[in-house]
């Protein structure tokens, strides 16, 4: 039987491994431009294409549940407050990494919908207080199991320890290249 990495001849056969476009990209540099640091690609490229079929398909799910990303991202920080899943804009911008433009217009889309309620803070001017209404909750209670289910199942490829392994690495290079970059601003990709 032929691994998902071979391909396969028109009548069913095992015509060898398929080339992975990622080493042809690095061949090709290689060839046409030798002395040209190629490394990166074999993790650069892999992301970024991770990056979008993983965003595009959280995309499919979400649109199948009746959310868009951005919305279950700020009932998802809301509900993972814990009780009363009630937070302020600041600290909305600050879990969820969007600037507070971004929290404002997330959070005016929620409350048309119903599915947050805001009221001035407590104690310090122009503060504001985002509550997670019932509906919110139910949303994310009915939404939740689905995106991080599907996520799950597109990862078994790898064991539990390949996970946790590429986990740790993903965290460790995550971490340097932001500081090397001063930049430890993370948004989704695609997302506003």
């Amino acid at each position: 039987m032929a691994s998902d990495f071979e391909a396969r001849d028109d009548d069913g056969t095992t015509a060898g491994p398929s080339p992975y476009p990622v080493d042809e990209i690095a061949a090709a540099w290689q060839r046409e431009r030798p002395g040209t640091p190629v490394s990166s690609i074999g993790i650069v490229t892999p992301i970024w294409r991770l990056a979008k079929l993983l965003g595009d398909d959280r995309r499919r799910v979400l649109q199948r549940a009746g959310v868009d990303i951005a919305t279950l991202d700020l009932l998802s920080v809301l509900r993972r407050s814990g009780p009363p899943y009630t937070l302020s804009t600041r600290e909305l911008g600050r879990r969820s990494m969007v600037t507070a433009g971004a929290v404002s217009q997330r959070v005016a889309r929620a409350e048309r919908e119903g599915l947050v309620t805001r009221r001035p803070g407590e104690g310090r001017p122009r503060s504001v207080l985002v509550e997670l209404t019932p509906a919110g909750h139910d949303l994310v209670e009915s939404t939740v199991d689905q995106v991080l289910g599907r996520e799950a199942e597109l990862l078994q490829a790898l064991g539990p320890a390949q996970q946790e392994q590429l986990a740790g690495l993903l965290r460790i290079l995550l971490q340097d290249v932001q500081h090397r970059l001063g930049d430890d601003r993370i948004t989704q990709v695609g997302g506003d």
